[in-house]
């Protein structure tokens, strides 16, 4: 078993238990997680929480943000200035759409979160900004 710095397991799921929950995602979920798809900006059902708690995938459930590492970047998607935990995020070049950016995605299941740009706040000064169709909220 794959262990991260905080403890949790990054062991890559299996193609049928990728599938098994895959199969309980929407259709819209399932698009942009698994097929590196995007939502429209303004509409992820994320965007404007301000709960306390955990950004996790919506596939595997791997914490991936907290929201004390949130910020309104104004882009219309959840942005975040640092993940939970850097084990838990994969970075990727993704050359699509006639541009060179970041894509990440959830290191343990594979699934597609969006995209990580060098123009966040301090004190990282990144900007991960995610699909809210790839997390699910877990309140502290």
């Amino acid at each position: 078993m794959t262990t991260s710095a905080s403890g949790h397991d990054l062991t890559p799921l299996t193609d049928a238990e990728k599938q098994q929950r895959a199969a309980r995602l929407t259709d819209e979920e399932r698009r942009i997680l698994l097929n590196q798809g995007t939502e429209p900006p303004f509409c992820g059902g994320l965007l404007d929480n301000k709960e306390a708690g955990t950004y996790a995938c919506k596939l595997c459930h791997l914490p991936l943000f907290r929201s004390d590492d949130k910020f309104e970047s104004g882009t219309g998607w959840p942005s975040f200035f640092r993940p939970a935990d850097p084990d838990h995020v994969r970075e990727l070049q993704d050359a699509s759409h006639g541009m060179v950016r970041t894509e990440i995605r959830c290191a343990r299941c594979d699934g597609h979160l969006g995209h990580v740009f060098p123009d966040g706040p301090p004190p990282t000064g990144q900007r991960y900004c995610l699909n809210s169709a790839s997390l699910v909220f877990q309140p502290d």
